[in-house]
């Protein structure tokens, strides 16, 4: 049904300041002192109930590990299996609900989220994920909200996109149905947008979803599911389970009625998947709908007509907001020679301006790294690179975790284009840097475009207009989301639709309508008005 009703037009949810003294900041304060004051303990949701298992696992923030805030109860093969049958037993009525009736849940659950429940998603994501209060509101905030009400709307205009061609006895158009099965949500610890995100897309359009969260993003996760719950969103529509992936995916990848993956995180984990799907593709009553965006080997190409502070400003923030936990950071840039030496001097100055500590310390710039396993890594990388004579660290390479997870802001200068943290994804706080010959742009176009697999994000900086058409087009692959004169994060929904292609996913641009078309199957209808009632043509007469 397509019904006759105008949504109204989304706008981009303005990003609070936290200013000293404002009425937000008072009332984050608030939130994060009573979400500190207690361990709450969450359970997973399955038809609409609360399951505890009594199996429970402790959550504490990464930048301070002796203060516990959570726990949680993990589920196993059985909670699997209990979460598709409430999703397909839901699955009759919710596909049946008039889209407007859907539409109307999740408009509610932004206007809640941009309400009451802002200072609360805020307060988790800044303790659970260690994000700065600005980061949070960007995150938990700002873009859930618009994700909610964009894809309201791209909804609206995908149920309105009808055929236009008719003639005067035949009626055409077309229903955009859900897929036939359930659907599996995979989602990751460093976006709670894209936690809320990945499934109420899917619910959205009439799709019912099994959601299995990451387990460093239980906390905040936890108030999506309240936010939904009071929103209006039926029992079963969306179950959260909390179960390891490999018990999660032998059960969901051999079921019949699996009809698709929406999943944000790795590239090796999104390729054991799609194996997986292919291997049981004969199983499926349908072929499944897989969407993944997955990792990022992130570029700033610098060319020697660059603004000096623009491209400082764009190294800066890249690779060191969110601590580097974005696919989209800024891991590898490429610095001519011409250059390097007024970079070098401001950007260092820069890094060691950035105050590192817990979120709770509205002043601190850089937080916490999510875990033991990313900080350990992370680590490593940076002692390599201590003890290697073809590498600098000009800044940071500092790091302590015996009260949290802190990595310092680190920038390594490497001799080799091809120097493993030139390549490798960290996922973490360190750039590392190459300075090319200021008369060989082309060699530095062909090292962006070669050195990694991914293509997910990346910038140009540069003055000079030739260039920056030389670099639009020679790259043209090499990034999904391309920004000039700016950093290489940072989308925003109804601007820019996000995602990348190569190793990084499948390219269905979250934020856009393209993506909310991953989830429907389109029936044409044909009705005819004066049907035809003998199977003579004109032309077997005789004439």
């Amino acid at each position: 049904m397509n019904g006759f009703f105008k949504i109204p037009t989304a706008v981009n949810e303005p990003v609070l300041d936290y200013a000293p003294g404002s009425v937000e900041k008072i009332a984050l304060k608030n939130a994060l002192a009573e979400a500190r004051a207690q361990v709450i303990d969450i359970p997973m949701f399955i038809d609409g109930k609360e399951v505890r298992t009594g199996i429970t696992h402790p959550i504490f923030p990464p930048h301070d590990l002796q203060h516990q805030i959570g726990v949680f109860h993990k589920g196993n093969a059985e909670h699997v299996h209990q979460a598709i049958a409430a999703a397909l037993a839901a699955k009759a009525k919710w596909e049946a609900m008039p889209w407007e009736q859907r539409a109307a849940i999740f408009l509610k659950a932004a206007d809640l989220l941009a309400g009451p429940y802002r200072a609360r998603m805020n307060a988790a994501t800044m303790l659970a994920q260690s994000k700065n209060a600005y980061q949070a509101e960007i995150d938990s905030a700002c873009e859930l909200i618009d994700f909610l009400r964009f894809n309201v709307q791209y909804m609206a205009e995908i149920y309105a996109d009808q055929p236009s061609a008719n003639s005067k006895t035949i009626w055409n158009r077309l229903e955009h149905r859900p897929l036939e099965g359930f659907t599996f949500a995979l989602t990751p610890f460093n976006f709670t947008a894209i936690a809320g995100n990945l499934p109420s897309s899917m619910a959205m359009m009439g799709n019912v979803v099994v959601w299995k969260a990451a387990f460093t993003q239980i906390y905040s996760a936890k108030v999506i599911m309240d936010l939904f719950k009071e929103a209006g969103l039926p029992d079963g529509v969306i179950n959260i389970i909390f179960t390891d992936g490999p018990t999660t995916g032998d059960i969901i990848f051999n079921h019949p009625d699996f009809a698709g993956l929406h999943f944000t995180g790795s590239t090796g984990v999104f390729r054991s998947m799609w194996n997986a799907i292919g291997a049981n593709i004969h199983k499926y009553k349908t072929y499944p709908r897989i969407v993944g965006e997955t990792g990022g080997k992130d570029f700033v190409l610098v060319h020697p007509s660059a603004d000096v502070d623009t491209a400082v400003t764009a190294l800066a923030r890249g690779a060191f907001e969110y601590q580097g936990q974005k696919c989209s950071a800024a891991s590898r840039a490429y610095i001519p020679s011409n250059l390097w030496s007024e970079i070098k001097t401001k950007l260092v100055a820069e890094v060691k301006t950035m105050k590192v500590g817990p979120t709770e310390d509205f002043t601190n710039f850089v937080n916490a790294v999510i875990d033991e396993k990313s900080f350990d890594k992370l680590a490593k990388y940076i002692d390599n690179a201590k003890h290697d004579a073809t590498v600098e660290i000009i800044v940071g390479g500092a790091y302590d975790k015996s009260k949290g997870y802190f990595i310092d802001p680190t920038i390594i200068v490497a001799q080799n284009p091809h120097y493993v943290t030139m390549c490798d994804e960290l996922f973490g706080p360190v750039l590392t840097l190459y300075v090319y010959p200021e008369n060989e742009f082309e060699k530095a176009l062909e090292l962006v475009n070669t050195t990694s697999e991914y293509a997910l994000t990346g910038a140009v900086i540069a003055q000079d207009r030739y260039a920056i058409t030389q670099a639009t087009e020679y790259l043209r692959h090499a990034a999904g989301n391309f920004y000039i004169n700016d950093k290489p994060t940072g989308a925003v929904v109804g601007q820019q639709p996000f995602g990348g292609s190569r190793a990084s996913g499948t390219n269905d641009k979250a934020g856009s309508k393209a993506n909310l078309l991953r989830w429907t199957s389109t029936r044409t209808i044909k009705e005819t008005l004066v049907p035809v009632k003998n199977y003579r043509y004109p032309f077997l007469q005789e004439s």
